[in-house]
């Protein structure tokens, strides 16, 4: 059997991580144990470590987006075999299925396989921001938009994504695109191109003190099929929340964080989340239906770029501490 080590958070708000070994473990009947290749930063993971935000049994592994090689594949598991090349989130429920380790249990309903032509460090920039946007965007209980096609047709109706530059917003943008909406997205001026690149079709300075006047306008001016927060901080919820008391057809904004307790009247909020997916109807048609022959056919590429810190588990914590400090249109990967 293979031995394995991972990055460990061996108590509450402690730093570094340590690199231990770590169990090897068989998956369960429906999830692929993955060789991971390369493994992504995400902001829960720095702020776990800092603020201790979720309650965990410690010594803990963090870690949300892998990509490499299926190892073994649990005895329900009918779409992945071993040797396969994937990417995948680990839904950190145990120290088994977190990423940075060597080997991570990974649900199949939130995999894919991917092409050959991708590395595993361009392929584990998507897996969680690719769930948690697809929860905000499909979920009958969020902006139940229609799903996504390898041929979308213009269907004549706007999404507004707040934040179309982050890692979740850039798969927003993508996502919406190929289900046939117009996306209108609020980023950096810095950002304009690269937003466009992706598929919006309106952008628009975030920094602006007229920005949610002209998103309204524009928005008023068709017909609006939701209000997407992709990234929550420094004032984005409070945006989209003012932006919703100004729009015609929505009130209701899905958002990537907890919305604030007190609302604009007549106006809801829900806090998406990627783990809601793995077993519905969204995970199939994102993971199984859409991503793995988007992927193949080119028309759907793996954004942000990416920024290796380093090879080897000993740098996670750097890749930590550099997402920490704030990064713009970029994802902060490890190499194994």
């Amino acid at each position: 059997m293979a031995s394995n080590s991972a990055a460990w958070l061996v108590a509450e708000k402690v730093k570094p991580l340590e690199v231990r070994t770590s169990p090897y473990a068989l998956p369960a009947e429906n999830e692929i144990l993955v060789k991971n290749g390369a493994v992504a930063v995400n902001p829960v993971d720095w702020v776990q470590q800092e603020l201790a935000i979720f309650p965990l049994k410690y010594p803990a592994i963090l870690g949300r987006d892998v990509a490499g090689q299926v190892v073994e594949v649990g005895q329900s598991v009918t779409r992945f075999k071993k040797g396969d090349r994937v990417l995948g989130v680990a839904l950190c429920q145990n120290n088994i299925g977190s990423g940075f380790q060597h080997y991570t249990a990974v649900s199949s309903g939130l995999a894919s396989v991917i092409p050959d032509t991708m590395s595993f460090e361009h392929a584990c920039v998507l897996p969680l921001c690719i769930a948690t946007a697809a929860s905000g965007l499909y979920q009958e209980d969020h902006l139940q938009l229609q799903y996504p096609s390898l041929s979308p047709a213009p269907n004549g109706k706007a999404l507004f994504i707040w934040g179309g530059s982050s890692s979740v917003g850039s798969n927003a943008i993508q996502l919406a695109v190929a289900s046939g909406y117009q996306v209108l997205t609020a980023v950096s001026a810095q950002n304009f191109d690269y937003a466009k690149s992706l598929g919006a079709s309106h952008v628009f300075d975030y920094k602006k003190s007229s920005v949610i006047e002209e998103i309204a306008e524009a928005l008023n001016s068709t017909s609006t099929a939701g209000i997407f927060d992709a990234i929550s901080a420094n004032g984005a919820i409070q945006a989209c929340l003012e932006l919703a008391t100004r729009v015609r057809d929505t009130k209701f904004v899905s958002t990537v964080r907890h919305p604030p307790k007190e609302l604009p009247n007549g106006v809801t909020a829900k806090m998406a989340f990627a783990t809601d997916i793995p077993n519905n109807k969204v995970g199939k048609a994102i993971f199984e239906d859409f991503l793995p022959h988007a992927l193949a056919q080119g028309s759907y590429v793996a954004v942000p770029d990416t920024h290796v810190i380093g090879k080897g588990l000993e740098h996670v914590q750097a890749g930590l501490d550099y997402l920490k400090a704030g990064v713009s249109a970029q994802k902060v990967v490890v190499s194994l």
